[in-house]
């Protein structure tokens, strides 16, 4: 029976010594969930601030490249429609001597914009459609006229150049006729040939007189038309070739070089502010702890004056009751019966160590709240220090 209650006993104790093991093991798991807590939502937070920098930084990259494509690049294609007309419609016909069919084309984007930029070169072309009909056959070679002009009026230059229908003989036509007869009989096909005249191969614009039109005159009257179009295609070189021919690839290019340049300012922005945080810190610290050891300084200096011991540094003088009773000052104002009162508290002085000790007394809280009234109650003993050299 006494075994068995030692051996329940020892278990007891055995369980009372785990259990604050067991607790202060929960009590550190719970602190170290915590922390980890912490630190996760610290990392969180820095992760998302650094995706929408990287964000904000990627935009402002975008919209940079954008910005220089669009100030930088010109037009590349224009495309204007030619309607021609006759400036007289009075002449009989088949007369040699009437009027040319001319036009006056705009070159300006929207009414509003000029097309080409100063400076770079550009392709003029003026395509015809005609139908192979008799009377065009029998034009032969004519001779088209560009004459582009400013807002003012002023003719920047002219150019002319030839065309004609492409030869096809009687019986290509007629092949030609029966093998495309459906088409042409459902309208899906017409027989007519499309005329292209290169009329200016690399025509510059004036910054001093830019071109707002453009009038275009065909020397024969009997032309005949279907429709026509003035082009007008860029010649890149260079940069702008490479951005015209390839803009995905210059686009990734331009975009990654903004996106790089601009990280690399707010890193050096970041390193250059925590540089300047960490100056300041330090500078704070070093006067904190020039702070802290000009008042370790002041208390070491107070308390041998708390203590009635007399600090190092006090010059040695050469002193008698007499000298110090001359020192005292009288600030009670009394006659004689106070002073004697005064030179009764001469300064004793003790040898020792080929040096005398001055003891000295303190002045009371009284005598600090009012030192102009002295009366006979107030402590009239003053704080007076001094080393003596013995006699």
């Amino acid at each position: 029976m006494q075994s068995s209650m030692e051996e329940l006993n020892s278990e007891d104790s055995g369980v009372q010594d785990v259990g604050p093991q067991i607790k202060g093991l929960v009590v550190e798991i719970l602190e170290m969930i915590s922390v980890l807590l912490v630190w996760m939502r610290r990392k969180a937070v820095e992760m998302v601030i650094i995706i929408c920098v990287i964000l904000l930084v990627f935009w402002v990259a975008l919209f940079l490249y954008g910005s220089f494509y669009y100030s930088f690049m010109p037009t590349a294609n224009f495309v204007a429609p030619v309607n021609f007309f006759y400036s007289r419609t009075d002449c009989p016909s088949h007369h040699p001597m009437c009027s040319f069919p001319v036009a006056n084309v705009s070159l300006l984007k929207n009414g509003k914009h000029q097309v080409m930029t100063y400076g770079q070169p550009y392709q003029i072309t003026l395509e015809l459609e005609m139908p192979e009909s008799p009377t065009n056959q029998q034009l032969g070679m004519f001779l088209v006229t560009i004459t582009p002009y400013s807002k003012a009026g002023q003719i920047i230059g002219v150019s002319s150049r030839s065309a004609m229908l492409h030869y096809r003989s009687s019986l290509i036509q007629t092949l030609g006729t029966l093998v495309f007869s459906p088409m042409f009989l459902s309208g899906m096909s017409e027989q007519k040939q499309s005329v292209t005249v290169e009329l200016f191969s690399e025509f510059k614009d004036d910054s001093y007189k830019p071109t707002v039109g453009a009038m275009l005159e065909i020397h024969t009257p009997n032309i005949q038309i279907y429709k026509a179009n003035l082009y007008i295609f860029a010649h890149f070189t260079g940069i702008r070739y490479l951005l015209y021919q390839f803009p995905l690839i210059s686009a990734l290019m331009g975009v990654m070089t903004n996106f790089a340049f601009l990280s690399l300012i707010i890193v050096l922005s970041f390193l250059q502010f925590n540089l300047n945080g960490r100056q300041f810190r330090r500078k704070a610290h070093m006067q904190q702890e020039e702070m802290d050891e000009i008042d370790d300084l002041l208390d070491d200096q107070s308390e041998p004056h708390d203590r009635g011991i007399i600090p190092e540094n006090v010059d040695t003088m050469d002193c008698n009751s007499a000298d110090m009773e001359e020192s005292i000052p009288d600030v009670t104002g009394e006659d004689s019966g106070d002073s004697r009162e005064l030179t009764n508290d001469e300064p004793i002085c003790e040898a020792g160590n080929e040096e005398t000790i001055l003891r000295c007394r303190h002045l009371s809280q009284d005598s600090f709240r009012a030192p102009q009234v002295l009366t006979e109650t107030t402590d009239k003993n003053y704080y007076r220090v001094g080393v003596c050299s013995s006699s």
